[in-house]
């Protein structure tokens, strides 16, 4: 079949741009336009089938012959230069494209379909019609800031998946036409054959067709803490990842050895690429400050709408002109409107994440530092969230019944070895059997500490550190290796056959492995440095400690040493966990008490979990586990009832993760997730909160989360939550100031026009009103430090508004108070000639002491002034000092007198004023007292959320 001149010129153009594109790496000399361009467009015309990406589970099933041959590759010399540019035709660049289906000025002006903000904009729109220019420039200056900084957050929040590419390697080894070349890792194709080695990221999904000692780290991505031993050998059966031991992943560690594979996915047809788009496919939830502002918003649109319609109504029946009534109700409903509500919410948060970062927490979304105050539910990721991901030995027990405990976590060799039960501090061979114990781990050893961190596996690390506290960590350069029989999977046990340096004795072996296999080659016993005949009935005792040890968690490591295999001397177990960060136990503690739901989720086995919860105090030692196989089982109804009961969740997928989370997101719970690893990220921005640690977390989680632990430090997210809960009850505290002194300004002006009395207040006087409501009293309640019993306060419910029913009745007794008042002090003034100056001066002043008055209430809901503490919020005290000193220029000083209509007031007045505004500060004081001797506050421990 001819093909067309269009097709060819296509081709030809696609052929030049990737050929210009791909360069390797140190390559600069051009290839012969004859040789390679022509004569590899005729292949690719020629040539038309397509190779198709494998999956893992069906590579591992493929001999090496049957693999080369799916992937038309030869493995002795990889892939031609024309083969790898119709794969990346067909397949792409290794890399993770983001579609950005919006222009950002579209994101930008969706920031305005918020209901208050497009009140606001309107509100604006009735100033400007009604020569109002000073209040729609201010209004609209506040609309554009809550704006700008809104939409600043949520972009900078859209870049996570743009992150994903940053896992991607920069560079690989690759074997194409016969030679090794380094080049980028976007360049691979499905068929390229890569070479791996200690420290390399794996490029992209390989089947492994070569391996030498491979072990991967595949703990970012699986959740185990352990490298997994890789194989070149096929499988028969196909399990979860965690299984596929000829396979390794995109974005994996190399950690020992090396090893050759075909590239087998690439970019989102990777495994990682799947995670890719799970997080494609997730929409980050609402928050409940946003959920409870879209309410207010409504609310206070409805609330408007019946002002407008009301006033409309009596002045039609009262017969006056239907557009003066109309512009009137327009200006109470925009009276109504709490301007600053926007502004206060934002400066709130903001003030909030500067705290945060003091405490060494990154919040890259602003509500999410409120919606902390109702999370109770935290799903944390086990391995380097709550443990340290850091193996340590934690218990001995020698071959003559000595028990040891050992202290400190890493790799840094601080901390001791404390023989039991005396808790005397071993050093050296101090006690000999344990000191030939350390000395087997330390010899049978390939790893290396090196600045704090283990070059090698991590389980050898553990003994290596362990050797430091004992300060033997040199007596493995006092042998000599003559052999080394690896590790393998199948024998569970390796061993070293070593000499003395400078010294003619005969040759030792030193093994270390799983106690049943290193027992078989053991007949004897050390005892006190003395090898005795071993006995049935010591085999018996070993078995039991390995089994209790077992049992508590601890990975068990027998160790021996002899002068042949089968003739060794038995020296004892040493026991290794990957142990709790410190405080956490702690954090777990407080978080149960105050009502919050601590779950963790692990890819680690059972046994592990169970340990590691009882020794965190998970749901005080009440432990309830489920594995990811039971999760596959139930149905999505009863998976919701199910798991708020589950405290612990083992070997665990992504997959598993996030079906956890949207089953107690159904279940009505606020859940936050911490993690740290790839298989996290998925999980970490479908939770209501996704929290990364800021040290071991990979970049992806740092960037599918909201917020990120700068010190990996778990007990952190109680400050967060002391933060979240504080900042929902100072905006409480705001809104029960604005909405009262909003009710009693509207109230004054509707029963004036009802009445048709004359207005109590003139513009300028409400203009001023509205500035004090509006400006740094109001403000300020924002920033009231958060008091420190907040923490011991249970979650609050998603269902929860700011306008709860309680909030509602303090804002309408405030209101009360100060309508009355004023009222009072407007008739006392009022001659009967009409109302003067002074009269106006008197109710404006009386309205104003009665608004700052009712802002030192409102500080807080619940305590009193004594019990917070006068002086704690500074920043309030100066704006209400500004506002009283602002009030007397306004009465006094001759220029504002005209501007407002005012006159000066004698001492006896402003006195009597004083007086008078108390009275809404001593109520509201008195109602406090009351309720908190009344009504008792009900706590709950939360296990079961």
């Amino acid at each position: 079949m001819v093909e067309g001149g269009f097709t060819k010129l296509l081709r030809k153009k696609l052929f030049f741009h990737l050929a210009q594109k791909y360069q390797p790496l140190g390559s600069s000399e051009p290839k012969e336009e004859e040789e390679t361009h022509e004569e590899c467009e005729l292949k690719i015309i020629e040539q038309e089938k397509e190779v198709a990406v494998l999956a893992p589970k069906d590579a591992c099933k493929c001999h090496k012959e049957d693999l080369a041959k799916a992937l038309n590759v030869d493995l002795q010399t990889g892939l031609s230069e024309c083969s790898v540019l119709q794969r990346r035709l067909k397949h792409g660049w290794n890399e993770f494209s983001v579609e950005n289906t919006e222009p950002i000025w579209k994101k930008y002006l969706d920031q305005f379909k918020n209901p208050l903000i497009l009140l606001l904009l309107a509100s604006a729109l009735v100033s400007v019609i009604t020569k109002e220019y000073e209040d729609a420039a201010s209004i609209t200056m506040a609309v554009l800031i809550v704006v700008t900084v809104a939409f600043i957050q949520e972009y900078r929040s859209e870049k996570s998946l743009e992150e994903l590419n940053k896992l991607v390697p920069p560079e690989c080894n690759c074997l194409r036409e016969g030679k090794l070349q380094h080049l980028l890792a976007r360049d691979l194709v499905p068929g390229d054959i890569i070479y791996l080695s200690v420290g390399d990221r794996v490029p992209a999904d390989l089947r492994l067709i070569e391996v030498t000692d491979l072990l991967v780290d595949e703990s970012s991505f699986t959740g185990e803490a352990e490298p997994c031993n890789k194989t070149d050998s096929v499988l028969m059966e196909a399990g979860d990842i965690t299984t596929l031991s000829n396979v390794v992943f995109m974005g994996t560690l190399v950690r020992y050895g090396k090893g050759k594979g075909v590239v087998i996915g690439t970019g989102e047809n990777s495994q990682f690429g799947e995670v890719f788009k799970m997080m494609q496919a997730e929409e980050t939830p609402k928050t409940p400050l946003q959920k409870s502002m879209d309410r207010l918003g409504k609310q206070l649109t409805l609330f408007s709408f019946g002002i407008i319609g009301l006033i409309m109504l009596i002045g039609w029946l009262q017969g006056k002109h239907l557009l003066g009534m109309f512009t009137i109700g327009v200006s109470l409903a925009v009276a109504a409107i709490p301007e600053g509500l926007p502004i206060v919410v934002t400066v709130t948060l903001v003030l909030g994440v500067l705290r945060m970062a003091k405490k060494r927490v990154i919040v890259k979304k602003l509500p999410i530092v409120e919606t902390l105050g109702c999370c109770n539910v935290i799903c944390s990721d086990k391995t380097g969230t709550l443990t340290a991901n850091e193996m340590t030995v934690t218990r001995l027990v020698t071959s003559d019944g000595f028990q040891a405990e050992v202290s400190g976590v890493g790799y840094n060799g601080e901390g001791n070895v404390y023989l039991l039960p005396s808790k005397e501090i071993l050093k050296e061979f101090s006690n000999v059997s344990v000191g030939k114990l350390v000395e087997a781990g330390c010899v049978v050893n390939n790893a290396i500490i090196r600045k704090n961190s283990v070059m090698g596996q991590p389980t050898e690390g553990a003994l290596i550190a362990l050797a430091m506290k004992m300060e033997l960590a040199d007596i493995k350069d006092t042998y000599v290796r003559n052999k080394e029989i690896p590790f393998s999977s199948e024998q569970k046990w390796m061993a070293v056959k070593c000499t003395l340096k400078n010294q003619d004795q005969d040759d030792i072996y030193f093994m270390k492995g799983a106690f049943e296999e290193v027992i078989q080659y053991c007949s004897l016993y050390n005892s006190g440095g003395i090898s005795l005949s071993l006995t049935p009935q010591q085999k018996a005792f070993y078995q039991q400690e390995e089994k209790r040890m077992g049992s508590s968690g601890l990975r068990v490591l027998a160790l021996a040493s002899g002068p042949e295999l089968g003739k060794l001397t038995f020296l004892g177990l040493v026991g290794i966990i990957d142990p709790p960060r410190a405080g956490v136990r702690e954090a777990v503690q407080v978080l149960l008490d105050s009502g919050v739901s601590v779950k963790m989720i692990t890819g680690d086995a059972l046994e592990t979990a169970m340990a590691i919860g009882q020794n965190i105090g998970l749901c005080n030692g009440k432990l309830k586990a489920m594995s990811g196989e039971e999760l596959d089982q139930l149905a999505e109804a009863e998976l919701s009832s199910t798991v708020k009961n589950v405290s612990i969740f083992f070997r665990t997928s992504p997959k598993h993760k996030l079906k956890i989370i949207k089953a107690l997101q159904r279940a009505g719970a606020i859940v936050s997730m911490t993690g740290d690893g790839v298989n996290d990220a998925v999980a970490l921005k479908s939770a209501d909160i996704g929290i990364a640690m800021g040290q071991a977390g990979t970049d992806v989680s740092k960037e599918a989360a909201n917020m990120i632990l700068v010190d990996d430090d778990f007990s952190t997210v109680m400050n967060a939550i002391e933060e979240g809960k504080g900042i929902f009850y100072n905006i409480k505290n705001f809104v029960r100031f604005q909405l009262s002194t909003s009710i009693s300004a509207l109230s004054l002006i509707t029963l004036s026009t009802v009445l048709n009395l004359p207005n109590p207040l003139n513009a300028m006087q409400i203009l001023w009103i509205n500035i004090i409501m509006d400006g740094p009293p109001a403000q300020s309640l924002g920033v009231e430090p958060v008091d420190k019993d907040t923490i011991k306060q249970p979650p609050r419910r998603i269902t929860d508004t700011i306008l709860s029913k309680s909030l509602i009745l303090k804002i309408f007794m405030s209101a009360v108070i100060i309508i009355s008042g004023t009222l009072f002090v407007f008739w006392k003034e009022n001659p009967k000639g009409g109302i003067n100056p002074r009269t106006t001066t008197m109710t404006f002043t009386c309205f104003v002491f009665f608004d700052l008055f009712n802002a030192l209430t409102c500080r807080s809901q619940t305590k009193l002034i004594l019990e917070i503490g006068f002086f704690r919020n500074r920043m309030f005290l100066y704006s209400v000092l500004g506002s009283f000193l602002g009030q007397l220029a306004v009465i006094y000083i001759p220029p504002l007198q005209k501007i407002f209509q005012t006159e000066n007031l004698g001492v006896l007045d402003l006195l009597f004023l004083t007086v008078l505004a108390s009275s809404v500060f001593i109520v509201s004081e008195f109602v406090k007292l009351c309720e908190k001797h009344c009504c008792q506050p009900k706590h709950t421990k939360g296990c079961h959320n």
